[in-house]
């Protein structure tokens, strides 16, 4: 069977990040939640004459209603390039203006002696829970020239940037092998700089930035979580990063060191990572807590791969357990898998997007530094004697015994918010991302966008969780089921997930604007997403048989009502 033909239904219906609506599925639930409108593609880009908005990632909000989100412009004759940025809006009343925190056109923070733009914010961005703290990670050209052997030398091609004190500082840096910014190196390795800080980097506290960090010593690979204080001077003063845990560190409870870590959450001074042996393979690891206060803090294991599964009737235990979870100070909500059965899904090489990217995962890719054509070894593709081709995907093993579960660090009580079986099939969601070989930064003007690491299909669960006082919390999640893919949100242990939006949600329901007869054709969600009683999340609605331009966009803010 060609693949090729099957494409559009495999990746809207479970695996990619573009929805189709059944044709004649079941209309949702009715719509308790009322939407209101952070932006959307009606809206003037801040600073930016004659660009409004077009696309969106995922938005994170405070416990006050400030929203942080990352958006775009097109690009092209006779506009020029695309408007990349962060803005932020306060939705705390009636909803102030929309203001820009950085984009293409800012100035990198000090340290900056060569007037450097920024070019890329590579993920999404964050804000603590109890202020208006964001922190965002940040690509660009190097930001400083200095003198070394009589040679000059350039550095500082990436970091975290975030803005406690009002202006935009710079709170971790690419530049910690620069004498005059040894704050910046990796602690454990002096005179080392960090090479990428992978993921979405945390703020919390106010004045306290949390992240992961990649760097190289002697060839080998090492990586790990840091924390890093911030004053209110240029690079947030000098105060040095402070080490959480890396791979030199041993899994609580054993004498295997940490084979990999996730970008941690943080809420007041605690932050929630999840770290294991062997990424790909786990078989000792899983989720913990650090407490931000000096080096190498005790970190409590709170769920741990072998644990037992809660709510199944055969004892079962988690065999796999997901990076992103979500952390509101008391509770934490996560992806889990158990069981040895899989199933093969097939993973079709993105349309849209970085097109070093796509022809990379393509396997035609032209190398700019030789002029070969190179791919991803791990693609396979379909013949090319069709114009449509080469249709190139690759297969990975999922588990089919899956779910979203919340645990109460008050209590100790681990709860199933929602599983695989009658009505959800999948919680899992893939990304083809990351630096392709060959290519710069900026080659073409598109990238700027990888996050340091090679490029290969990710996966990810997504979920927010938000406690209410005493009672348990809302999770809100992303999931599909038989005919729809969209978010979803639980409480009670038996209680039927509810229906947030979903690819069945007609698209005036959640903007007014959205054309008549549009429906929810992509949904977005992020562990920052449900603050509270408010849920952010970014959505695209579309016109059967239409064009992007006809259909809408934007971000978008709803309270979450009573559960019956």
């Amino acid at each position: 069977m060609r693949g090729s033909r099957l494409r559009f239904a495999s990746i809207a219906t479970v695996f990619g990040l573009v929805l189709v609506a059944a044709a004649h599925a079941q209309v949702p639930e009715p719509p308790w939640f009322s939407w209101s409108t952070v932006a959307n593609n009606n809206d003037s880009i801040p600073g930016v004459e004659g660009r409004t908005f077009n696309s969106y990632n995922a938005p994170s909000i405070n416990a006050f209603g400030l929203v942080v989100f990352r958006a775009r412009s097109r690009g092209g004759p006779p506009l020029g390039p695309a408007t990349h940025g962060i803005y932020a809006r306060d939705m705390s009343g009636d909803g102030g203006p929309i203001v820009m925190i950085l984009d293409r056109s800012s100035p990198v923070p000090p340290p900056n002696n060569l007037g450097t733009l920024f070019v890329e914010t590579p993920s999404f961005p964050r804000i603590d829970m109890w202020s208006d703290t964001v922190a965002t990670r940040g690509n660009h050209q190097p930001v400083w020239t200095y003198t070394v052997g009589g040679l000059e030398t350039r550095a500082g091609t990436t970091g975290v940037y975030t803005n406690p004190y009002g202006d935009l500082i710079t709170g971790a840096s690419k530049l910690g092998a620069v004498p005059a910014f040894s704050f910046f190196e990796v602690p454990e390795e002096p005179g080392t700089f960090f090479d990428v800080f992978p993921g979405a980097p945390a703020a919390t506290d106010r004045t306290t930035i949390v992240f992961k960090g990649n760097y190289t010593v002697g060839g080998a690979a090492k990586t790990g979580v840091y924390y890093r204080e911030l004053d209110d001077a240029a690079a947030g003063g000098d105060a040095p990063v402070v080490l959480v845990a890396n791979t030199d560190t041993a899994i609580p409870g054993t004498t295997t060191l940490f084979g990999s870590v996730s970008p941690p959450t943080a809420v007041g001074r605690t932050a929630v990572f999840a770290g294991f042996d062997d990424e790909a393979r786990p078989s000792v690891g899983g989720l913990y807590l650090a407490p931000l206060s000096g080096t190498l803090p005790p970190l409590t294991a709170l769920v741990s791969i072998g644990q037992r599964v809660p709510g199944e009737g055969v004892p079962r235990t988690f065999a796999v357990l997901g990076e992103g979870a979500a952390f509101d100070g008391r509770f934490v909500a996560f992806w889990g898998a158990w069981g040895d059965e899989t199933r093969t899904v097939r993973l079709y090489c993105p349309q849209e997007g970085n097109k070093d990217r796509i022809d990379y995962c393509n396997q035609r890719l032209v190398c700019a530094t030789t002029g070969e054509i190179v791919g991803d070894p791990r693609s396979t593709c379909d013949d090319e004697t069709d114009p449509n081709y080469p249709v190139c995907y690759q297969e990975r093993q999922v588990p089919v015994e899956q779910g979203i579960f919340t645990l109460d660090l008050e209590t100790g009580r681990l709860r199933t918010v929602a599983k695989t079986g009658a009505r959800f099939v999948e919680f899992l969601f893939w990304n083809y991302s990351g630096r392709v070989p060959c290519i710069g930064a900026t080659h073409g003007g598109e990238g700027g966008e990888e996050d340091g690491e090679a490029a290969r299909w990710r996966s990810s669960a997504f979920m927010a969780v938000a406690g209410q006082g005493d009672e348990w919390p809302y999770t809100a999640f992303k999931a599909a089921t038989g005919d729809a893919t969209g978010v979803y949100l639980g409480r009670w242990p038996g209680q039927a997930a509810f229906t947030v939006l979903d690819s069945r949600t007609p698209g005036p329901w959640v903007d007014l604007h959205a054309p008549a007869g549009s429906m929810v054709t992509e949904v977005g969600l992020e562990r920052e997403g449900l603050r509270g009683t408010r849920l952010v999340l970014n959505a695209r609605m579309g016109v059967p048989g239409g064009t992007e331009e006809e259909g809408m966009a934007g971000i978008y803010l709803t309270f979450l009502p009573p559960m019956p």
